[in-house]
């Protein structure tokens, strides 16, 4: 281990990943000319660590080998070394990441690419342990071998570098002019009915991720087709997750994903952008089913985000880590005297029989509390208490434990910025203020907004990141989507035009800066962003739907909400050009089928004006529905109206509330009466 006292380059960054190697002994650049620079002048090849602060085998790695003094000698003699924020630069992450997985089959964090001074790559791979071990090749070793191929082997290494960019260079490229046909909506239903683990929800084998986005489209592809059955997929993952110790049953909020296929054990660190989905996903799913369970997790996970990841201008933080004192899941495990010594020996066996806390642990000899083999009435009924008392009780034992978790080391919390990540949690907010029909929800997803508007907007220009001051990097495909996203969500939640106005101008910005105008599709980064050694075009829905894909979806609803074809055409054209990728792997781009989803509806508008009070009634009526095939136009305000009365949208003579229902930009008669309204749509109305 080092005893390093000396800081270097990376002390002056901003990056909290970076930070985080500020004092190794590895004589790291951040990525800039000064690196490549020097590359070339000294005839070394470059190697790029891609992490982000809160990966826990980023951390094992650096514990191993860039802190340790022999490993830091051998990199800073033979290449230049470079450290990645793989959030802070997503661009240059997919890049490196695209080519590890054509390298080696796989990829995933820490990312760690070897290339040439003009950052083609020649070598690629995941975590590396010191010494070659577990079938996986030493670092000390790769850092020599691939050294000396480079010095006396060059034109082998130049050959793999330019064949690897030809490969990324035509990976790249995408074009098409035929649309899908909605055969690929049913075949993607029948993956994921394949893949889906009807014991214990979600889909595929361990590791399980949450993968929000596949559970909005199956609630999407219910309400077209009525299949019972993929609501029961969505309802059954949601339940298990929400069972399962994935969630955190002491402070709430999701972990990253489960190293079991039970949900049981979760990768602990918290990610803004899981936790952002997943209340979108909950907040449609009630919605549908009205189950109060779902509001329940809805409520949780906004109290969760309230309390650690809100910043005090209400912005949201990126993530907090797994780790706290070098030890996954440290913050968060009990053992069982624990409980007892906290709760008393009755509290605490009733606890332990609610959460599965024994002596012997689920997790390492701890324990994670999770409801997974609960019979929460049975234990309720056995202790002479009714549901409601022994909720309650639960909760005050919970809040106990709470507020001696607390007293622990906390893990390391990322507290950067990010616009994309933010624009998630934003849409988040106010798709469970229409759902819950809470309006402290949309108030905090305004706050969010505005801090956006003018912390990260410079000059003029959307950046991707901010952090102690500093906005940096021009925004990139996904900061545009996902705030564009972000305002329709809010519109959709509060009939203020000045959302609809500003995603208009976002859906201007996202054309002007990335839209490909010979093959279609958007690119990820802008023209005039930094050039790589390739302008990637995407639309894979990973942990994080892709940009071309949220754009997708936003731009059908936006020409629908403003009756501009111009956009309806452009969400054709993304599914043109991605139609090779999505018939061959459907499940692998749900949120983007859902524009297809949107095509097939086909979506309605309802617009909706006259009087306020009526107009807003019917309004805040329809808000709370589960109607993804509905555009509703109207305007909390009266000055509002005049855009809609602009497109001839007037109300009838003495009538206080005009609806009309159009759709393929036909509409019906209007209607005078919000019974009509909801009937002529098969709404049914609320009870008063």
């Amino acid at each position: 281990m080092t005893t390093n006292n000396k800081p270097n380059r990376l002390a002056k960054e901003k990056s909290p990943y970076l930070l985080q190697h500020a004092y190794n002994p590895v004589d790291w650049y951040p990525w800039g000319e000064e690196a490549f620079e020097k590359a070339k002048i000294e005839n070394k090849p470059v190697f790029v660590s891609i992490g982000y602060s809160t990966c826990h085998w980023c951390h094992v790695m650096e514990r191993e080998s860039f802190e340790d003094e022999e490993v830091a000698k051998l990199l800073n003699e033979r290449f230049v070394s470079i450290k990645v924020d793989r959030e802070e630069r997503p661009d240059i992450d997919s890049i490196y990441m695209n080519i590890c997985q054509l390298m080696t089959g796989h990829g995933g964090w820490p990312l760690n690419v070897f290339i040439t001074p003009d950052q083609k790559p020649f070598y690629a791979g995941t975590y590396f342990p010191p010494e070659s071990k577990y079938g996986v090749p030493g670092f000390k070793e790769v850092i020599t071998q691939l050294y000396d191929q480079y010095q006396n082997n060059r034109d082998k290494i130049d050959t793999i570098a330019a064949e690897a960019t030809e490969a990324l260079r035509l990976s790249a490229e995408r074009s098409g002019a035929e649309l899908l046909s909605a055969d690929v909506l049913h075949k993607t239903y029948q993956e994921l009915s394949n893949r889906f683990n009807s014991i214990y929800g979600g889909f595929g084998d361990a590791p399980k991720f949450p993968m929000p986005h596949t559970l909005i489209f199956l609630l999407k592809y219910y309400k077209w087709t009525d299949a019972e059955i993929a609501l029961k997929m969505v309802e059954r993952t949601l339940n298990a997750m929400a069972d399962g110790g994935i969630y955190d049953h002491v402070g709430f909020g999701f972990a990253r994903y489960s190293v079991d296929e039970q949900w049981l054990v979760p990768h602990f660190e918290k990610m803004l952008y899981d936790n952002a989905l997943l209340l979108y996903a909950y907040a449609e799913t009630y919605q549908v089913t009205n189950d109060s369970r779902y509001k329940e997790i809805v409520e949780q996970i906004v109290t969760f985000v309230d309390r650690e990841m809100t910043d005090q201008q209400g912005a949201f933080y990126s993530a907090i880590d797994a780790d706290s004192e070098g030890v996954e899941g440290k913050y968060y495990v009990w053992s069982k005297q624990e409980i007892i010594d906290l709760l008393g020996e009755k509290n605490g066996e009733f606890y332990s029989r609610i959460y599965d806390i024994t002596s012997n642990g689920n997790f390492e000899g701890e324990n994670i509390p999770n409801l997974l083999q609960s019979n929460m009435a049975k234990t309720f009924s056995e202790a002479g208490l009714s549901t409601e008392d022994g909720k309650q009780k639960l909760e005050e034992l919970r809040k106990v434990l709470l507020e001696k978790r607390t007293q622990r080391v906390y893990p390391h919390l990322d507290d950067k910025i990010l616009t994309a990540w933010n624009a998630l949690m934003i849409a988040g907010l106010a798709k469970a203020g229409q759902a819950l029909q809470n309006e402290a929800y949309f108030e905090k997803a305004e706050k969010a907004l505005q801090f956006i508007e003018k912390q990260l907007v410079v000059d003029g220009e959307l950046l991707a990141r901010y952090r102690d001051g500093e906005a940096k990097y021009l925004a990139y495909l996904d900061d545009w989507a996902f705030l564009l996203w972000s305002y329709l969500e809010m519109y959709e939640g509060t009939a203020n035009m000045e959302y609809l106005s500003k995603a208009v101008e976002t859906a201007r910005k996202l054309r002007s800066f990335f839209w490909d105008e010979q093959d279609g599709g958007f690119f990820f980064t802008r023209a005039d962003s930094e050039s790589l050694i390739v302008r990637e075009k995407q639309a894979y829905d990973g942990a994080i739907p892709s940009g071309n894909s949220v754009a997708a979806v936003n731009l059908l609803r936006l020409g629908h909400f403003t009756g501009d074809t111009e956009w309806l055409d452009m969400a054709d054209e993304i599914l043109k050009v991605f139609k090779p990728d999505i018939q061959a792997y459907g499940s692998g781009h749900t949120f983007l089928l859902q524009s297809l989803l949107l095509k097939e509806f086909p979506m309605k508008e309802v617009v909706i004006v006259g009087e306020a009070r009526q107009r807003l009634e019917l309004f805040e009526e329809l808000r709370s529905k589960y109607t993804p095939e509905l555009a509703v136009v109207t305007s909390a305000s009266d000055e509002g109206l005049h855009t809609i009365y602009e497109r001839g949208y007037r109300p009838l003579a003495d009538r206080s509330l005009t609806v009309y229902i159009c759709e393929n930009f036909a509409c019906k008669q209007p209607l005078t009466s919000k019974h009509e309204v909801l009937s002529e749509l098969k709404i049914n109305e609320n009870e008063s």
